[in-house]
């Protein structure tokens, strides 16, 4: 009976099933059944390298971005891509441990990687992204992608308010929200809870992550130097009242929310069919112009 019971098993493929979301930890063997038990879906974290305020690690919003998707993984199988901490970061070069690449070869490298990502049979590519600097640059990133044709599709994991969840924030939080941007409450609290080993809370009060104020306000006028004149210590917030409670909290929220985009994800049809079509009219239009 056992032995019956084993077979069925195997001939179901539920022991092929079992194997790794990181695409390098991944073997060859094992990448039809990625490919097919994720629908060719993969997941891009991307964080960047950037100082934290005195206390939290350089690579505070790669290990973010790492964490969210590999716990999403774990509930929802996609693969997930390897660290990725290419992105604008501009604002922080004054100051060392930053990695910051011209912006040209930014874009041209973010485009290579899903180009290559798609060679290997993945269409779907979710981009689950950490920093705060990155948001218009992948946003124009996939307006681009209307530029020429391919056969993948780019998503950006951008979560919408969730005025339960906030509630909840609001009650255990002791910092004021408002100020709290770049290694205040919020991101120190996550790093408590997911790498506790990594953060030196004794030191977040070395420095000050208040706005400095630095720079004269001129109504309707959007400057790139704004960050540096309110944050020239790259801190924004008071890291010294993070909990891990604080961490728990964002980080189940955050996965849970990216759990449900990610299975909205691999379900989706329309959007490559459209892309499809989209391209098809394009190449319409070109020939009768000709």
């Amino acid at each position: 009976m056992k032995k019956i019971i084993f077979c069925l098993l195997l001939s179901s493929g539920l022991f092929a099933q079992d194997i790794p979301t990181h695409w390098d930890e991944l073997t060859a063997g094992d990448w039809p059944t990625a490919l097919e038990k994720s629908n060719r879906t993969i997941i891009l974290p991307i964080g960047i390298l950037e100082k934290h305020g005195p206390h939290a690690p350089i690579g505070s919003d790669l290990i973010r971005a790492r964490q969210w998707a590999d716990r999403a993984a774990d509930i929802e199988y996609a693969v997930v891509f390897p660290d990725y901490f290419y992105g604008q970061v501009n604002e922080a070069k004054h100051i060392q441990g930053t990695f910051s690449l011209p912006s040209d070869l930014t874009m041209e490298l973010l485009e290579a990687t899903c180009a290559e990502i798609a060679r290997n049979g993945f269409n779907k590519i979710l981009i689950v992204n950490t920093h705060g600097g990155n948001p218009s640059m992948l946003r124009y990133f996939i307006q681009n992608q209307m530029e020429s044709q391919r056969d993948y599709a780019v998503y950006l994991f951008d979560p919408g308010s969730d005025p339960e969840y906030e509630k909840k924030l609001a009650e255990i939080r002791k910092s004021d929200a408002s100020g709290d941007m770049h290694a205040g409450e919020r991101e120190t609290s996550e790093l408590l809870y997911l790498r506790p080993e990594l953060v030196k809370i004794d030191r977040a009060t070395d420095e000050s992550g208040a706005d400095q104020k630095r720079l004269t306000e001129i109504p309707n006028i959007y400057r790139g130097i704004w960050w540096y004149a309110s944050f020239p210590h790259h801190y924004a917030g008071k890291g010294e009242t993070g909990t891990k409670e604080v961490g728990k909290l964002v980080t189940d929220h955050a996965v849970n929310s990216i759990v449900k985009a990610l299975k909205a994800v691999k379900e989706d049809q329309q959007t490559l069919q459209l892309q499809k079509k989209y391209f098809e009219d394009v190449d319409k239009s070109s020939n009768d112009k000709g």
